[in-house]
């Protein structure tokens, strides 16, 4: 069947269309697209990404017939489309999975547009809303910010409720937009929420794979509304590719049965930047106006050396394990060849932080994957640990308590694991002056953390929570969050603040002054439900590089 969106007529404000309206008629019919059904034309909305200052980046998928589709695209300043400032002609390729992206120029900066596309047919595609970068005096800018949605671990509230606020500027998605596994392996078979509906049902490893699984999580209605309303710049991690994954393969990965890593990471980020609005850059810069200058990273597949293995390091009996733990502590753990961004993103970037500040920009916002500042584990975190608990759970546990007592972090796959790396870039940011917030996600867990260089303050990071993945209260039944969270702050100098067991995402404000962070905790995620259960604001003053 043919699927096409009706025109907005003019009576349509942007409130309106901002709070729902008719601009969700193109969305209703749309998950059949992903459960199998065969669907023509506009089968999973519109989207737009990579903003600039006078471009952005739009996509939408035509499914159609032959080798592919001519489409037109329309940008107008009116929701009417009475006089376009702009279009011009995209393609929708059969080998690009019919997915369809062009760069829109000649835009005005710090403006919101309307853009749609229409089918060779007239069919028209449901509206979307971008917003290009402000040039010059910017006296406030907005991030939405999220990570680790995982489709059968519950709904996409987060985005829901983002998409209702209507007030940002820019969504960010600092990675595991999905996850790779096999229907039944997290979540298992049991946790999984009826009406959520997984495709393909195998761990997704060929293009095709990764294409259908990229479909499924993309006719999530409160998705497809959170990408219809704003620009976003996305970073990937791990379960794009696979868990755990590094420059040379990942945990779950394994080559005797699933090919060749170089062949599997090629499809996973072909289908990637086929069905996202993303450019083919591994890094990139953003400019803010005068307020901030957004480095977008990649601290996973193009140079991350393999993580260190705590459970390979700490065997033997418990003397054994301290002393194996106390050389890894003064050796490898701390080797300056152990890299994360590789030495020409570092260069990049450190080059980056100066030119930032040479032109006055208060602020210097790193996007990237993973929890900065570093985290041991309380030792009593064993303390009831349940019989019934898995191995996987006892093992990092054991690994964890025995990595504290040691004075080491717990997460080698963090920056914790790379602290020369860390080191680097903290000494890069000092260097430029720069006043540096980190946005990470990966850890499903919101953080708090002052990043120092020794006794000097470096920056701040706010780590963000996880859209439906659950944190520590998911496999820590025994300890009360509170206790957990009480405990963790107590036990790591830097950590000011964290929450351990509530999903969301992050509400981050910048103003000239002031760089602050509300964390937006959903009530739920097992029923659909924008109701919020807390929140949470930290804010670091320009110029202080620390809480408080």
């Amino acid at each position: 069947m043919a699927l096409s969106a009706p025109q907005l007529p003019p009576a349509v404000d942007r409130r309106t269309f901002v709070r729902g309206g008719l601009a969700g008629a193109g969305l209703l019919a749309l998950p059949g697209a992903a459960l199998g059904a065969v669907v023509t034309g506009f089968t999973h909305g519109v989207a737009s990404g990579e903003p600039g200052a006078d471009r952005v980046l739009l996509w939408t998928r035509f499914a159609g017939s032959g080798d592919g589709s001519a489409l037109r695209y329309e940008i107008a300043d009116s929701l009417d489309f009475g006089k376009p400032v702009t279009g011009g002609q995209v393609r929708a390729l059969r080998d690009r999975d019919w997915c369809a992206k062009t760069v829109a120029t000649g835009l005005e900066p710090g403006r919101w547009y309307y853009y749609r596309f229409i089918g060779p047919a007239g069919e028209i595609s449901p509206v979307g809303r971008t917003r290009t970068l402000p040039v010059g005096r910017t006296a406030r800018f907005r991030l939405a910010v999220f990570s680790c949605s995982n489709l059968g671990f519950g709904w996409f509230n987060a985005y829901r409720h983002a998409a209702e606020d209507g007030a940002f500027d820019i969504a960010v998605h600092l990675g595991d937009y999905y996850y790779e596994y096999e229907k039944g392996n997290y979540p298992g078979l049991k946790q999984i929420l009826a009406g959520r509906v997984l495709r393909p049902d195998n761990e997704i490893v060929s293009l095709a794979d990764y294409r259908q699984r990229h479909a499924a999580y993309r006719a999530d209605p409160d998705l497809q509304r959170s990408f219809q309303l704003q620009p976003w710049i996305m970073v990937w991690d791990d379960h794009e590719t696979a868990n755990d994954s590094w420059k040379g393969g990942a945990q779950n990965h394994q080559a005797e049965s699933e090919g060749p890593w170089r062949v599997r990471e090629a499809a996973a980020m072909r289908a990637y930047r086929e069905w996202l609005p993303v450019s083919e850059e591994a890094w990139a810069a953003y400019e803010i106006g005068d307020l901030a200058t957004l480095f977008r990273l990649d601290t996973r597949l193009t140079a991350r050396d393999e993580p260190f293995d705590l459970a390979m390091i700490a065997r033997g009996s418990d003397a054994q394990i301290a002393a194996a733990l106390a050389n890894f502590r003064e050796g490898a753990w701390r080797d300056p060849g152990h890299t994360l961004l590789g030495a020409q993103q570092e260069a990049w970037l450190a080059a980056g932080f100066k030119a930032s500040r040479r032109t006055g920009k208060p602020w210097q916002v790193l996007a990237q994957q993973i929890v900065m500042g570093s985290i041991r584990l309380p030792p009593n975190i064993a303390e009831g640990m349940r019989p019934d608990s898995p191995d996987y759970v006892r093992r990092r546990i054991t690994n964890g308590v025995a990595a504290s007592r040691a004075g080491l972090p717990w997460n080698m796959d963090a920056w914790d694991g790379y602290p020369a790396a860390r080191e680097r870039l903290l000494a890069d940011a000092r260097a430029a002056d720069a006043n540096l917030i980190v946005l990470a996600g990966d850890s499903h867990n919101a953080w708090a953390n002052n990043l120092a260089l020794g006794n000097a303050a470096a920056g701040v990071e706010f780590g963000g929570h996880s859209v439906t993945s659950p944190g520590a209260e998911g496999s820590l039944s025994w300890i009360k969050p509170e206790r957990l969270a009480a405990d963790t702050v107590a036990l790591n100098p830097d950590l000011a603040w964290c929450d351990t067991a509530q999903r969301g995402y992050m509400a981050v404000e910048l103003t000239p002054s002031r760089g602050s962070c509300e964390w937006r905790f959903l009530d739920t995620v097992r029923q659909r439900s924008t109701r919020l259960a807390a929140t949470h604001t930290m804010a670091v003053e320009a110029g202080r590089n620390r809480f408080g």
